[in-house]
C-alpha cells in the first residue's frame, strides 16, 4: 500500500528534536551570565585609560578580579550544562555569530593604530583576551541554554517568512 502525500509544504515540517530538553533553570542561567560577562568587560575598557595604577583605589582590582572569578564559574556552569544540548540551531546561531564576532579582532588593531598610544595596553590587554576568547568558546553552550529560536534565525530560514 503507498502512502500518499500530504500536500503540504515541507517547510511546515520541522526537524526532529534531537537535543537534550531545556531545564527551567537554563535561561536564567544564560541571562544572568550574559549581564555579568557585560558588566566584567566593563572593567577592561576602564583599565586601559589609567596611566598611574599606584593611584587608582584598590578596591577596583579586588572587585574586577571577584567578578572575573564568577564570570569563570558560569561560564564553567554553561559549558558542564549546555555542552551536550547543543543543536544544529545552537551550531548554526554561533557560526553566524562568529562570522560577526571575528570582525572584533580587525576592529581592535584599527583601536590600536588609532588610539594605540592613549591606552595603556598592559592594564587592559589581558583583560579583553581572555573574555573574548570565553565567549567564543562557550557560544555554542550558551546558545544551546538560552534557546535558539526564530529570533537568532535569518528571515530566509523562517517558516513564518513572506
Amino acid at each position: 500500500m503507498a502512502t500518499e502525500p500530504t500536500g503540504r509544504p515541507t517547510n511546515f515540517i520541522a526537524p526532529p528534536f534531537t537535543a537534550k530538553p531545556r531545564s527551567r533553570w537554563d535561561r536564567p542561567l544564560a541571562i544572568a551570565t550574559a549581564v555579568v560577562f557585560l558588566i566584567s568587560s566593563v572593567f577592561p575598557v576602564v583599565g586601559g585609560f589609567v596611566k598611574d595604577k599606584e593611584a587608582w583605589p584598590k578596591w577596583f582590582g579586588v572587585l574586577d578580579v571577584s567578578i572575573a572569578s564568577v564570570l569563570a564559574i558560569l561560564a564553567i556552569a554553561i559549558l558542564a550544562l549546555g555542552s551536550g544540548k547543543v543543536d544544529k540551531q545552537a551550531e548554526d546561531a554561533s557560526y553566524r555569530a562568529y562570522r560577526t564576532l571575528i570582525h572584533g579582532i580587525f576592529a581592535m588593531m584599527v583601536v590600536w593604530v588609532l588610539l594605540g598610544d592613549r591606552i595603556v595596553w598592559s592594564n587592559c590587554l589581558t583583560g579583553f583576551v581572555w573574555r573574548y576568547w570565553l565567549l567564543l568558546y562557550g557560544l555554542p553552550a550558551w546558545l544551546a541554554l538560552f534557546g535558539t529560536t526564530t529570533a537568532f534565525r535569518g528571515a530566509h530560514e523562517r517558516s513564518d517568512a513572506p
